[in-house]
């Protein structure tokens, strides 16, 4: 026969039944020491979402326009950089690297892999791929365009050093014959600001970084395209995009022989 004596619930079975019955969220049936656990958990993890963790190589590659884009979105983020052989393997071994590739970027809760669905990512979250789809569509095509482009500066430092001068010279004929002329009529086509609509977006990101970079090859490359001259002064006078090229910012340094060996070591590729 059940007791007669009242039942005193413990704070432990109380929080149990308010999880159980859905009732964890109105804080005020919470213990008070439960409620700050609770409240100095879910501060941690919104420092967590706000501040991305970047593995890769301490150089450009394929992370660097992700650092851009973070940087234009004025997202303050930390990075790993990737030394050791052993430090990519471990990534494989716990499940890190979905197709066992870096770049890496965990923020959000989300462990992402692969440069597009990444940059998405962040232009998604920070309204940088327009305000319809067909505007999204524009940004697409004009960010895939660009990031061809970057692939071939890209790989230019993995290239023997016999072959440097012939591939650079046809890196420069395709860029001024093929791409560049691509984006100097659009921006006259469009007598806007940006590329796309009327607010900045992961497509003009991605142009100013590659202008840049091409500038480093040939430093007149834009003197033929007025409208790119003045995109470039006009998309690097954004407030966050211009602290990011000051020094002491986190962008990457042109490619040296040092971020090359070390790259083949963690990869263990070689040149060819």
């Amino acid at each position: 026969m059940p007791s007669s004596r009242s039942f005193i619930p413990s704070n432990d079975f109380l929080v149990e039944v308010q999880i159980r019955s859905g009732f964890a969220q109105q804080q005020h049936f919470l213990p008070v020491g439960v409620e700050v656990k609770r409240k100095k958990e879910n501060q941690n993890l919104q420092n967590m979402s706000e501040k991305p963790k970047l593995t890769y190589f301490n150089g450009r590659g394929r992370m660097e326009s992700i650092r851009w884009v973070l940087a234009a979105s004025g997202v303050e983020f930390e990075e790993v950089f990737l030394e050791t052989r052993e430090q990519y393997l471990k990534l494989i071994k716990d499940g890190y690297l979905l197709f066992d590739q870096v770049p890496l970027v965990e923020m959000d809760g989300l462990k992402l892999v692969q440069t597009k669905a990444i940059l998405n990512y962040i232009a998604g979250k920070y309204n940088l791929l327009g305000k319809d789809l067909k505007e999204r569509a524009q940004i697409d095509m004009y960010v895939e365009g660009t990031m061809d482009l970057m692939n071939l500066i890209l790989l230019y430092p993995f290239t023997p050093p016999e072959q440097k001068e012939k591939q650079l010279a046809a890196f420069i004929e395709k860029t001024e014959t093929r791409y560049l002329p691509v984006y100097e009529k659009a921006l006259k086509h469009h007598n806007q600001e940006f590329l796309v609509g009327n607010q900045l977006s992961l497509a003009d990101i991605q142009l100013l970084e590659a202008i840049l970079m091409l500038e480093e090859k040939k430093a007149d490359i834009l003197a033929p395209f007025p409208q790119l001259q003045a995109f470039k002064a006009r998309i690097s006078s954004f407030p966050t995009i211009k602290k990011f090229l000051e020094p002491g910012s986190q962008r990457k340094p042109i490619p040296d022989d040092a971020y090359v060996a070390v790259v083949l070591k963690v990869l263990q590729l070689k040149l060819s």
